[in-house]
């Protein structure tokens, strides 16, 4: 019998008895495998008394006790870790629409070109002569990069957007000591990433704030006031972090140059631009780009990332080693300060980036092409302004006039005398299947709840996901406060004390009587 002979079957919400505490139907409750183990048995049997093999070559390193680790069958294993699995969100579950993030379906070309052993099996420490295709696809991922920004040079070594914002202004405080120019200060507007004073001030720079106009834009007037012969630099991102174009880039360029500062681009939003404006034609001097924002390269996890920074000609002498160059002998790396490299500021990472990183990012490049790289920002854009449609008549916008870039931002307004809040609203999210969107930033914008619904995603889940929203919304509306104060209802977790949890975490397991 087929799924669509069985129809749809509807029914009112109720709160099921769980067989235990947590436990919604399929979605099961987990303990930590600490909890869930015993200490005095194990899963896997190891019978050495019968081992013609003696333990000597250990040196004496022999176990006097056994560790304090659970016990658990590999099918207790398999399904601790299943469950565990089924507590997150998922970009292949529905839609993510963290806004600033950009989370967007990964595909598996690039998952499966990342595996091939001749990529997946390298070594740093190869000879040259061995990893010849692996520096052809950096070159290659190179010319895309340097094409896209009409930049002439590119650092492939950054390994996240933050990485590659230190790389950038690394790059321009080593250029501006070339020229015997002692600057101190860097410009970033109220609505920047908070990543960008942070990484100005690792950089050792003070970080001065721009003062942002009443449609969310950078005010010029409050520019040109604070640059100076002080300025190192300025950094905007563009689609700003309230999802608009900033419309006065060039004159912020000009501005900027003229004062003899770099004009840095933070370039988390390039989704938005890619295929259709090159940075360098704005006036960008440096600009990261997240590989997994545009070119859809995993996401998240703390693990490996990408942020290669693209470099004006006059940043370009400056970029850190190690350099991708052509030898007598074919591609080479040039890793010290010398040749080419001669005014390179030093190395940010003891090796050369991450290559599985790469590969995907190629590999989405070429199967897109120029025209459907220039369709993933123009369907990025289309998303985002169908959101802000469809929901802009029961939500409210900051920013409500004109169309917005790739995530549409809406702010708390709405929720006014309903007694509901952004944080409550965020939690009956969870309850209608979907993750939150960005909540409370930009910062410049009251209970912002920012989203980003990405290219990758069809018209029929945008659709669902508005209808939820819709839904919530029309409950908050109508008063039904216990909805939202009790969310989220159908998780293993219900409202937790997150305040406390961000001062007082807890990161260790301890037991409350110690293991046999």
């Amino acid at each position: 019998m087929s799924l669509q002979s069985v129809g749809r079957v509807t029914r009112p919400e109720y709160d099921a008895p769980t067989a235990e505490p947590g436990t919604n139907a399929l979605l099961q409750n987990e303990p930590l495998i600490f909890e869930r183990g015993r200490f005095d048995a194990t899963g896997v049997d190891f019978d050495v008394d019968d081992s013609d093999t003696g333990a000597d070559d250990l040196a004496g390193l022999i176990r006097a006790v056994a560790p304090a680790l659970p016990g658990l069958s590999e099918p207790e294993t398999m399904r601790h870790y299943v469950r565990l699995s089924q507590h997150n969100h998922a970009i292949d579950l529905a839609l993510y629409p963290l806004g600033s993030c950009t989370m967007k379906h990964n595909p598996r070309l690039g998952e499966r070109m990342a595996r091939l052993p001749g990529f997946a099996d390298l070594h740093p420490l190869q000879p040259m002569s061995t990893v010849q295709g692996a520096l052809k696809l950096m070159d290659e991922l190179a010319r895309w990069l340097t094409t896209l920004t009409g930049m002439p040079a590119v650092a492939l070594s950054p390994k996240a957007g933050a990485h590659g914002e230190l790389c950038g202004l690394l790059a321009i405080r080593a250029a501006l000591e070339a020229r015997g120019d002692a600057r101190t200060t860097v410009l970033t507007p109220t609505s920047a990433h908070g990543t960008n004073p942070a990484t100005a001030a690792l950089a050792g720079y003070q970080v001065q704030e721009i003062a942002q106009t009443v449609d969310g834009r950078v005010d010029l007037t409050d520019l040109a006031a604070k640059l100076g012969p002080h300025v190192a630099a300025i950094m905007v991102t563009n689609p700003n972090t309230c999802g608009l174009f900033e419309r006065d880039i060039l004159e912020i360029a000009h501005l900027t140059h003229a004062a003899g500062a770099f004009f840095y681009g933070d370039g988390a939003n390039f989704n938005a631009l890619v295929g259709r404006v090159r940075p360098a034609d704005l006036g960008v001097d440096a600009m990261h780009i997240n590989l997994h924002k545009t070119f859809s390269t995993p996401h998240g996890g703390g693990g490996p990332g990408a942020g290669p920074v693209v470099l004006s000609a006059e940043l370009a002498p400056f970029a850190p080693a190690p350099w991708v160059v052509r030898g007598p002998g074919g591609l080479e790396l040039m890793e010290e300060a010398s040749g080419p490299a001669a005014k390179a500021f030093g190395r940010l990472c003891a090796f050369h980036g991450q290559m599985g990183m790469y590969v995907r990012a190629v590999a989405y490049m070429q199967s897109h092409g120029a025209d459907g790289l220039r369709q993933v920002a123009e369907d990025a854009v289309l998303n985002a302004n169908y959101i802000k449609a469809r929901l802009s008549g029961t939500l409210s916008a900051p920013f409500p006039n004109g169309p917005c870039m790739h995530e549409a931002l809406f702010d708390e307004t709405w929720l006014e005398g309903t007694g509901v809040t952004t944080l409550d609203f965020a939690k009956a999210m969870i309850d209608k299947g979907f993750h939150p969107m960005t909540m409370y930033f930009p910062l410049v914008v009251k209970g912002a709840m920012l989203i980003e619904p990405t290219e990758t995603e069809p018209r029929r889940e945008l659709d669902r996901f508005c209808d939820a929203l819709l839904d919530l919304a029309a409950s908050a509306k109508a008063g039904d406060i216990e909805r939202f104060k009790t969310a989220p209802r159908t998780a293993p977790l219900s409202r937790l004390d997150e305040t406390q949890a961000a001062r007082k975490p807890k990161l260790r397991w301890r037991p409350e009587t110690a293991p046999a």
